[in-house]
């Protein structure tokens, strides 16, 4: 946990699930640039939160607990980020019916008089959350982005400029900018592009062929992406009744996989983004007939279903955390498969082979073996004893 000062009072922080072993802040140096702005910092005027003001993509919380006293709304893809932002108001003792929570997936207030967007690391995701909120903002509408230098390019600028309106930046502050935009009379009025549909290669089992439905911000969303294509050439071939996890299930397809291979088997999909598990299950849905069976959870990890539930676990793990690569996402993902893998139960693991997991899985579960591997990715095997 870390204390984040504003000239007004000091808020203590953490990301969710807390760690003390997280070497991150929940916030960084472009949400204290946005927040001094909003109070007047550099003889600019204060910005007036007295309308309705929503804050987007704030990462951990910091954002919306800080300003909690004006009662915004949030509008996230993450459900760890309402968990955090929930635990952080906590901490400070604010009352969480102070903020108000939507995900990605929710209907956008109808009215936006201060919006205020921490820009995420998608650029598709970006496009999607402006589009949806465009129709939302006036032409009196404070339209404030935030991110590190190296999350504002020049494509990021030309989404609020033709989704929002005129748009220029501010000079870098440690590495951080502002992004201001005006909305006006025309501002665009047109849907989200998204999802985005492809049809899937041949060669890669049962799958092969099929339809894909992306929402944005899912990883590689306009293609398979090859570590997830080596994985369904080597998934473990089973029958009977199984109860499966399609654990970081993105769009679903290794989920999807699992089901047409094994009809006898219950699927369970379970990703942090909202969208993500929009996507899979209407990936599943034009891909099953109407009495296939599966499950759809947006949640931390395994942590909402019951210990030894389960017969396999396949597992994709991200390594990075917004812009911070680290494996605390994949030793969380790893400790709850074996929480909620039966006895004899196996955790099926891609990833690429820099990342050392088979020694993490070797800690946790006492075992691991290669499945396959290539120059570039390992499938690795743990089973619980």
């Amino acid at each position: 946990m870390n204390r984040l000062t504003t000239s007004g009072a000091g808020f203590d922080l953490a990301r969710y699930p807390e760690d003390p072993r997280d070497p991150f802040r929940a916030w960084d140096a472009a949400d204290e640039y946005l927040l001094r702005r909003l109070e007047g910092a550099d003889g600019a005027d204060p910005v007036d939160l007295s309308g309705a003001v929503v804050v987007v993509g704030d990462r951990w919380g910091a954002l919306s607990t800080v300003l909690a006293a004006h009662r915004p709304v949030q509008i996230t893809d993450s459900c760890l980020a309402q968990r955090a932002t929930l635990a952080n108001l906590d901490r400070n003792g604010v009352d969480a019916d102070a903020v108000r929570l939507l995900s990605s997936r929710d209907t956008p207030p109808d009215r936006i008089d201060v919006l205020l967007v921490r820009v995420p690391k998608s650029l598709a995701l970006l496009e999607d959350q402006l589009h949806r909120l465009a129709p939302a903002v006036h032409p009196d509408t404070v339209v404030i982005g935030t991110g590190m230098v190296k999350e504002i390019h020049t494509s990021t600028l030309k989404l609020f400029e033709r989704i929002i309106g005129p748009t220029r930046t501010s000079l870098a502050v440690k590495k951080a900018r502002l992004i201001f935009s005006t909305p006006g009379p025309a501002t665009a009025r047109t849907p989200s592009p998204w999802p985005y549909r492809y049809e899937l290669p041949e060669g890669i089992g049962p799958v092969s062929g099929r339809t894909v439905i992306n929402h944005a911000g899912i990883f590689c969303a306009e293609r398979l992406d090859i570590g997830t294509r080596f994985f369904l050439g080597h998934l473990p071939e089973r029958s009977g009744p199984d109860r499966v996890v399609d654990l970081g299930c993105g769009n679903g397809v290794v989920g999807l996989s699992a089901a047409l291979a094994n009809p006898e088997a219950t699927v369970t999909f379970i990703d942090e983004s909202y969208h993500a598990v929009a996507s899979a299950e209407e990936t599943f849905r034009a891909n099953t007939g109407p009495e296939a069976e599966a499950r759809f959870l947006v949640g931390d990890g395994l942590a909402e279903l019951p210990p030894a539930s389960v017969d396999l676990v396949l597992n994709n793990p991200p390594f990075h955390s917004h812009q911070a690569t680290t494996d605390a996402t994949a030793r969380a993902m790893f400790h709850g498969a074996r929480a909620a893998l039966r006895p004899g139960g196996e955790l099926w693991v891609v990833g690429n082979r820099h990342l050392g997991y088979h020694t993490r899985l070797r800690r946790i579960f006492g075992n691991c073996a290669t499945v396959a591997g290539d120059p570039k990715f390992v499938v690795l095997r743990a089973v619980k004893h």
